[in-house]
């Protein structure tokens, strides 16, 4: 009795090796197993699994060290940004994606921003003649901005009279080059002394929250940063407050200041606070409205 599960198995092995067939499916299924097994450790070597490592930090290293730095950390470095600033030293890594201390895969590529040697400089475009709104349009295509609205009497409001780079006037025949962002004063025509309603900035990138403003004839006052916003990353910040408020009316030429922030959950706190003081500016101004046409 003791010897039948070795004489069973042994009947089962001797069938297996005398059937074709058999032998031929228990092949197929081995060699199934062993080329999954084998599979798996080439997979495994080719994504270096399990294998994570931490970014180092690249900013102000210039890019040769930079790129030496992540080889010996087996990353791969890629360029995809550059920018031009001025107190910062030409070629250095200026910001970087993952950002340091980041755990990632061996063999993952880090996005950087460098700082250019020199700016980009561009034709200043001549805008006299123009509406306000489509100088702006011009200038912002061209890589330019609005550094100050100037208003004088004209019959023509918004109505372009003179553009000025740095003092000079800019004339058809000028052929001013600039760098990339500059701005450039224009002095725009007005007729009387009328007033416009402040747009709501709030949630609106810096960029963006100023052309807004100098589409409706007003001008860009002070520019409170909160800690962390720096020259590289002032693109990601948000306006999460106005001053100000959207819907109250203004002076064309008046200054609006803005406040910015990285903290999203400021910015969706100042988007409530300023939906509710562009009410309360709209019902003073009804009232204001029903109480003229009560006197008339």
């Amino acid at each position: 009795m003791k010897n039948k599960p070795k004489n069973f198995l042994t009947d089962i092995f001797r069938g297996i090796r005398e059937n074709i067939f058999w032998r031929n499916v228990v092949l197929a299924v081995c060699s199934l197993v062993i080329f999954v097994f084998l599979a798996q450790i080439l997979l495994n070597l080719g994504t270096r699994h399990g294998q994570v490592l931490e970014v180092p930090d690249f900013s102000g290293l210039t890019f040769t060290e930079a790129r030496s730095v992540a080889e010996k950390a087996d990353l791969r470095l890629e360029i995809n940004d550059s920018l031009y600033l001025p107190a910062r030293t030409g070629g250095i890594v200026l910001e970087q994606n993952p950002a340091p201390g980041a755990h990632v895969k061996s063999g993952r590529r880090v996005f950087i921003t460098v700082n250019s040697f020199r700016p980009k400089t561009a034709r200043i475009p001549y805008v006299t003649g123009y509406s306000l709104r489509q100088a702006k349009n011009n200038l912002e295509v061209a890589g330019f901005a609005i550094e100050r609205l100037i208003y004088r009497e004209d019959i023509a409001t918004n109505n372009v009279l003179e553009q000025r780079y740095k003092g000079q006037t800019v004339l058809p025949q000028s052929d001013i080059e600039a760098p990339a962002g500059s701005g450039i004063t224009l002095v725009v025509g007005v007729s009387g002394n009328p007033a416009v309603q402040v747009p709501k900035v709030v949630g609106f990138p810096v960029q963006e929250a100023k052309s807004r403003l100098w589409e409706q004839g007003l001008n860009i006052g002070k520019i409170e940063q909160e800690a962390g916003i720096t020259e590289v990353n002032i693109n990601e910040a948000r306006v999460y407050r106005q001053r100000p408020n959207a819907g109250s009316r203004q002076q064309l030429g008046a200054k609006v200041n803005l406040y910015l922030t990285l903290d999203e959950t400021k910015v969706a706190a100042g988007q409530k606070d300023a939906d509710r003081a562009a009410r309360l500016e709209a019902e003073k101004a009804a009232r204001e409205a029903a109480d003229s046409a009560a006197v008339e």
